[in-house]
This record gives C-alpha cells, structure tokens and sequence, in this order.
C-alpha cells in the first residue's frame, strides 16, 4: 500500500542502517516509511528491537502495514496486561516490540528483559527525548548492559532543536548517537526526485471580501494594540519574537508560555487579560477564513454577551477598529433599510422591534466556496471528455466541522445552508427578542401589536423539528479559546449545526458509505467518488494516508493548506509515475491564512539552516555512542574524585563498597527522580509499596508529592490517611513536596495571611498535620536533582532497606518498629492523645500496663513513678476517674 521506497529514501535508510544516529527530516517527507523499513528488516524471530515514543494508533497502523505486506513475525505490544512472569519469554520470541516506557525501565532494572540479547533501540519523536525522562533512562540502562546493540533516532521536527542552547547536541548526547542525518526538502537529491515527478498544481488565489478584508485589517491593528501595550507592560520581553508575523502562527501560545511562566505569579492582571485577548483575536482571525460569515458574527457575538455576562475589561472592544468589526461582520449576513417613517421620540423598543422584522438578510457566500465549485465543475468536464474512468476526488480540509459544512454545501448548495444556518441561531434569538419586545410593549398598555409582524420568518418551525433537541449549550468566552492548536477549534462558539447537518439526509448518507478504514471521512458523491478528510483532529494520525491509499484520487482539492500533506502528495505521485494527480491549491491571496503557510515555510528551513551550521560545528567525543566504559553520561557515581564516602582504602588500594538501595514504588517511575537517583549511584529496586513512595532506609519512608497533589491530598483527606500509616510503620516518615523552582508560589495570597487556623486553608491544614503527626518531617525540595541529593544524605551511614520488609507492610499489617510489642495500633493511638502522655514517657506506661483497663487501675502516685512527672501524673489520673459535670442548658443545645 505504502509502495516501494524512492531513491532518496533508500539513501536516509541506508545510511541510518550503516551507522547509529539521528535522523532529521522535513516534515511531511515520510519519515514513517523510513521507520517502517527499519521494522520490516527487524521483523524476525533471529532479532529483538524495541521501539520506543510510539502511540497506540501508530502502533495499530505500522502492525497493520506489514501485516498487508506479508511479514509473518508482526510486531508485539507490551502493556501492563502481560504478566511480569511471562515479559520474560516475550522477549525472547524476538521481533520488534512496542513497549510502555514505565515496564521497560522496570524490567532493565529488574533484569526481567535479557538485555545482552538486544539487538537494538529505535526511537520515534527522538527532538522529545530530554536528560530527565524515562527514554534517555532507558537508553541509559541499556548502554550500560549491552555495548553493541544499535539505537537509531528518527524525526521530523526541525524546529523543536531551534530554541534553546545546543538542543540538538543536547538530544545526541542523551540518544548517545554521534552522528546528525539532516533531510531538507531543499536537499539535492530529495528536489531531484520529487522534481522528476511533479503533481500538476493548479493555484487558486481567492480573493477576500471588502467586508471580510475589513475586518481581517480591524484585527490585526487590534492585535497589534495588544502586543503594544504587552511589550510596554512587560519591558523585559523580547521584541522580536513578539512581531505580529509570528502571533500568526501556531507556536505562539509556546512562545508566551516559555516567557510568562516562569514570571506568570508576578504579572499583573492587565497583563493576564492582554494574553488572553491575543487567544480570542488569533481565534476571530481563524474563524474569519476558514467558516461562514453566520458563524463568524455568532461568535463576534457570543463575545459580546460575555463580556456583559462575566464583566471582563477586554480593553480592545471599545476601540474603533472593534466598533468598525462589528459593523462589516453584520453586514455580511444582513443589513437594516433606512426606515423613512419617523420614530417618535422615546420609542426605542417600538425601534428595535422595527429593526428586528425589517432586517433584510445578505448572506455573503465564502469566496473559496465558488472556487471550489469552478474547481468540481473543471473536475467534472475534464472527466467526461476523457476516455479513461472517471477520476476520483480527495477535497482535505483542516477541521471537521469545516469537511461537515463543505459536504452540505456541494449537496445543498450556499442559500439552503446559509438560511438553515441563520434560522437556527441568529433567527432563533431574534424571533425570541421581537417576541419578549411584544410582550413587554402589550404590559405597558400599548395594545397589541399589528398583524404581520410574528411568523417573518417561515423556515424557523420546520428548522425547530429537525433540530431534535441537540443544540449545543451557548459557549462562555473561556471555554471558547485556547483550543485552536490542538486543532479543535471546531467546537469553539458553535452553533449547533454540524451536529444536525447529516440528520436529514440519513437515507442518502447509508448508500454512501465507503469502506474506508479512516473514523473521519464525508462520502460525498458517487460518481465521481469524491471524499472530504480533516487534516487534523483525527484519533489515528495516519487516516488521511489510510484515505489517500484508498481512494487513490486523480484530483486533490486543498481547501486549506497543510505543509506536512503537501510532501505527503508529492512522495504519493512520485511512488505513482504514471498516474495522474491534479493539485488544486485554494488559499485567500494576502490574508493571514496565507501569511501563516508562509511562515510555516520560512521557520522549517530556517531551522534546518541553523542544524547545517551546528552540525559543522559540534564537538562531539569519540566515546559518545558509550560502547566503552569511557563515556561520562554512563558513569553512575557523580561524587567528587576527592570523595571517600564510597570507597575505603585498604593495602594501599580503594575498593568500592557495595551500592546503596533504595526501594521504589512502581507508579513512581512516571516521574524523572529514580532516573537521577540512578544516575547518582543509587540502585533502584521497583516493588509495589502500600506504604510510601520511597523506602531510603529501613526506618525512613519517603512519600512525594508535587504541590498540586499536595493541595489535592489536603483537601480530600488521603494525606491524613498516607501520614498515619507511614507513622505506624517507619521510625521516621518523611513528607517529600516538590516544587518548580522557575514557578515560584505560595500557598495562600500575601494579603490573606490570618492569625487564626481556617479549615479551607492550605497552611493551616499543613500546619494541623504536623501537630498531630509529630514524628512526620516535612522536605521542600526545588527539584528533583535536589531530591536526589538530599536522599543520598539522609542515606549516608545508615543501614540498607529491605524490598521484601517494605512490601510486607499494607494498610491491615500490624504496626512495626518500636511498637511491635503492641497488640492493637488502636488502643496505641487512644493512648498517645491522652493529657499527660508523650512520646518520651509512652513507653514506660505501656511495659506497666497490659491495656487500658490495667492503665485505669494504677494509683496517682505509681503513675507519677512511672511517668517520672508529678504533673503528668496527676492530668492522666484525672482525665481517667474525674467525673465531667456538663452543665444542663448545654445537654439542651445538644439535643437540639
């Protein structure tokens, strides 16, 4: 289905299988095939490679593209569902295996995988793979154990390297790879072979509106107010990443985020506000090109109203270019004749309910609508006359409620889907106005209102029915934005129609059906067969490859640009010489639909550009691949060369003592501390604990929290719960909070600092938990490879935890230590609140008295001999015999 490998696609394998490294591609430019190449050589019992940084549906598709190819010995996944007995004899079936990050780590560290027997590591995503997380930890484990197996990188995200300092040296360096594979789409031999074979394209430059033209102009001086007044409210921000250009394109949020987070609790509330209106405008700017002038004015709208609702201070609506806005997006669905009967003075309901039945509906078409019609009609001539079959047609657009709203308009046409639009969102609010406007008018003694004015609007009952009560609920402003980049701005400030759009045509729709294994697709017409695919939003990231192999078009319409599919069409008809394939390329001519193609464009190769330069450059150590001892990042002890705390000298030589343990709760391993703790020299023991996070020694039990938890585990209570059991059964329990030290933050406001304890309050319930749990130490650690340190300090010279001890103790296990003597930890805990009785003198009363009948029978004065306290003594004995007089109003307010 994929088809064979081009010719400089057989170069980037070739020289990839040669030698480790890591390969960087355009994206787009196929580098699944390459990757599945790679499992396709491996993909036999002789092997085991193991593939990291995968998602379930990649898995899914690469299984099943060598399934279609022939290969018998497919490829195995490795979850939680496999028994830690069984893994073992799963590994050495051999054969590619995807396996979850958390079971691998715990299997090197177990020596549950034979990882002499491995043959190699491929790693997807590779630009993700950071010192701290579990890959480089696997990668690590894995160099240490097995000095020839191969790992092979792969990604297609140039620009992930081009922020930060050495970030591509960086990712190597934790890869251990020493060699850099770059694959511009600019490379010579890439042009060469998508030159040889190039799709026809045909560019359609739609232009915009005056309306919409206007209002893409209103926006972008808003835009540039914003960032004005962003940059004057925060002088420390740099300029150039802040231009307009790059607030277009979709790494933006990433941008801010990476300067504004770590000062995000200083800012000020101005500040706060201006990030969010720069969401909501990049928002409008995208609703503009890519919907329908109705669905653009709901959401103008929507804002509106929520402002009013919530009383935010969005400064930029009173601007004129806002009031300018606002006027051209009305004008585009309707507009109001000048009314020639004068209005008495003070009639301003009779006015608004004239303006309400004399609206006259405009409906400005979208212009790439009647492009894309020209463009099925040219498709349709050109298959008439030709003496083949007809050709089939792909139309991709980018989200699905835009594939939903395209497939009604190539059935239905513009004026049956801009009306349906109308009457079930602005027709409906209207009708519910001029109807509360009557009302009102008839309640202040104006009589009823003329004949002619209700039922304007004919299509608005038969709309009611077949809406069958599934309209959204209306959107507030905050659930409208910041969700474009995970490309569900399908959902944002909706009006309910897609939902509905295909309920009418149920019958027609079942005969349609394509046997397409995709779970987004809109089968549109039979002859010939044209099918509209998102370009995002789908839950299998390879459906619109499934789609394209499928269907095989002769004509592609890209209703919206994607750079990574435009490669994606290039390879397909440079893997098909002969066919016939017709790019249609529909973009808004100078728009800012087109501006962030273009941008898209320019920062790839300028992030290859910078990768060229760098990789002239690198220094990198021959010892790099770490298939010797010799390589730094494989050595486990980072403590000073000076230090003795490891080693003690005997006949003149050091001899290393054994390593120190600790023992560590399998769910812990999503976190990056065991992967520094190992790197520290500690050995990691992974066991299921009931009790604690870490076990450090055999009296000291760790339980980490990130403040979030923290805050989360006060307020349910489980932290009471965590604290009294490591309480029970460790000497000495440790409540470990782990904060981000570029986040600083507090747990409560500085203005709301009180002298009293609150129960809402975060402090005050930190504050009663160590009252009550005296034992219980608290460690505020900035970071993990703080924490780190300080575990080998609370380590050093003490006695090395037992993982069968540590496992032994559960919620119901008797309480251990110095309490072991006890019969019930219940009667124990009784016994510590009693007045009198403290940590220091508990012991004794419990050597003289069997239980607590035996305490209630010691005299005064015995007590006061054993507690060595008169005081003491005399509290204990009267809260035992004293007799309390509870005065009667009080028992009344009880009863009550």
């Amino acid at each position: 289905m994929a088809g064979p490998l081009l010719e400089f696609e057989t170069e980037m394998f070739l020289s990839l299988f040669g030698s480790d490294g890591l390969l960087v591609t355009a994206e787009g430019l196929g580098i699944d095939r390459i990757l599945l190449q790679f499992l396709r050589v491996y993909s036999e019992p002789g092997s085991l490679v193991l593939l990291l940084n995968t998602t379930t549906p990649e898995q899914e598709y690469f299984t099943e593209q060598l399934r279609v190819e022939g290969v018998t010995h497919l490829p195995r996944t490795v979850t939680s569902d496999v028994q830690s007995t069984e893994r073992y004899n799963v590994y050495t079936e051999g054969g590619v295996l995807f396996v979850t990050s958390r079971i691998l780590v715990v299997d090197f560290l177990t020596d549950r995988i034979p990882a002499h027997l491995i043959t190699g590591i491929l790693v997807y995503r590779a630009h993700k793979i950071i010192e701290s997380c579990q890959e480089a930890f696997i990668l690590r484990l894995f160099r240490q154990k097995n000095k020839t197996g191969f790992i092979k990188a792969f990604t297609d995200k140039a620009t992930a390297f081009s922020s930060g300092f050495c970030q591509v040296e960086r990712v190597m360096r934790n890869l251990f790879v020493k060699k850099l594979y770059l694959w511009p789409r600019f490379q010579a031999s890439v042009n060469t072979a998508l030159d040889r074979h190039k799709p026809e394209v045909v560019e359609l430059h739609v232009s915009l509106t005056p309306a919409m033209r206007a209002i893409q102009s209103s926006i972008l001086d808003i835009m540039t107010a914003c960032l004005k007044e962003l940059k004057r409210y925060n002088p420390t921000l740099e300029a150039e990443d802040l231009s307009l250009e790059n607030t277009l394109g979709n790494s933006f949020e990433k941008t801010i985020r990476h300067y504004l987070d770590p000062l995000w609790h200083q800012l000020g509330a101005k500040t706060k506000a201006l990030v969010q209106d720069l969401k909501v405008l990049r928002v409008l700017l995208l609703y503009l090109t890519q919907y329908d002038c109705i669905t653009f004015l709901n959401l103008l709208e929507s804002l509106h109203s929520s402002q009013k609702i919530f009383g935010s201070n969005s400064g930029w609506l009173f601007l004129d270019s806002s009031t300018s806005m606002f006027v051209n997006a009305r004008s585009r669905v309707y507009r109001i004749p000048e009314s020639k009967k004068k209005l008495k003075v003070g009639a301003e309901a009779e006015k608004q309910k004239v303006e309400l039945v004399k609206r006259e509906l405009v409906l400005e078409n979208s212009p790439k609508w009647e492009a894309l019609t020209e463009v099925l009609e040219e498709i349709e001539r050109e298959n008439k006359s030709s003496q083949h079959e007809p050709g089939r047609v792909l139309i991709c657009a980018s989200d699905d409620r835009t594939c939903a709203q395209l497939q009604q308009y190539i059935k239905h046409g513009s004026d049956w889907l801009l009306n349906r639009l109308y009457h079930r969102t602005i027709g409906k609010r209207d009708s519910a106005a001029l109807g509360a406007l009557e009302l009102d008018l008839e309640q202040k003694g104006k009589g009823p209102v003329k004949k002619g004015t209700k039922g304007k609007q004919p299509a608005q009952k038969k709309n009611a029915k077949t809406t069958k009560g599934k309209s959204r609920p209306s959107l507030t402003l905050t659930q409208m934005v910041g969700k474009e980049e995970t490309g569900e701005a399908a959902v944002m400030g909706s009006s309910g129609d897609e939902d509905e759009l295909t309920d009418e045509d149920g019958g027609e729709e079942e005969q349609l059906k394509l046997d397409l294994s995709s779970d987004a697709y809109y089968g549109v017409l039979k002859e010939p067969l044209t099918v509209i695919h998102p370009l995002k939003g789908c839950t299998d990231p390879h459906s619109l490859t499934r789609v394209l192999h499928e269907v095989e078009p002769s004509f592609v319409v890209l209703y919206d640009a994607e750079l990574s599919f435009v490669r994606q069409l290039e390879i397909y008809k440079a893997n098909r010489p002969g066919k016939q394939l017709r790019v249609y390329f529909l973009i808004y001519g100078g728009s800012t639909e087109e501006q962030k193609y273009l941008t898209a464009l320019s920062k790839e190769k300028k992030a290859f550009e910078h990768l060229i330069r760098e990789k002239a450059t690198m220094v990198i150590p021959e010892e790099r691949e770490g298939r010797e001892d010799t390589n730094l990042d494989l050595a486990r002890n980072l403590d000073p060369a000076n230090a003795t705390t490891n080693t003690r000298k005997a006949g003149g030589q050091e001899q290393p003592t054994e390593p120190s343990r600790v023992i560590v709760d399998m769910r812990e391993f999503r976190s990056e501390l065991p992967s520094l703790l190992h790197r520290r020299g500690l050995d990691i023991e992974p066991v299921t604990l009931e009790v604690g996070d870490y076990i450090l020694t055999p009296d000291t039990c760790v339980e980490r929290k990130s403040v979030s938890d923290l805050i989360g585990s006060l307020q349910s209570g489980r932290l009471y719960t965590q604290c009294l059991s490591m309480t029970r059964y460790y000497k000495k329990p440790v409540l470990l909070i782990e904060f981000d030290p570029a986040k600083p933050f507090s747990l409560m406001a500085r203005s709301d600092f009180r002298h009293e304890i609150s129960s809402n309050d975060v402090s005050s319930k930190l504050t009663l938990l160590t009252l009550h749990f005296p034992r219980l130490r608290i460690l505020w650690c900035p970071s993990p490879h703080a924490t780190a340190e300080l575990f080998l300090e609370l380590k050093r010279g003490q006695p090395e935890p037992d993982a069968a001890a540590a496992q032994a103790v559960t919620a119901e296990s008797d309480t251990v230590g110095e309490s072991a003597d006890l019969y019930n930890p219940g009667p124990y805990d009784f016994l510590m609140k009693m007045p009198g009785v403290n940590t220091k003198n508990y012991r004794a009363l419990i050597k003289n008295a069997d239980s607590l009948v035996d305490l209630a029978k010691i005299s005064q004065d015995k007590l006061a001999e054993i507690l060595g306290n008169a005081n003491n003594a005399k509290l204990l004995y009267e809260f035992l015999h004293n007799v309390v007089n509870v005065p009667a109003p009080i028992q009344k307010a009880k009863q009550t």
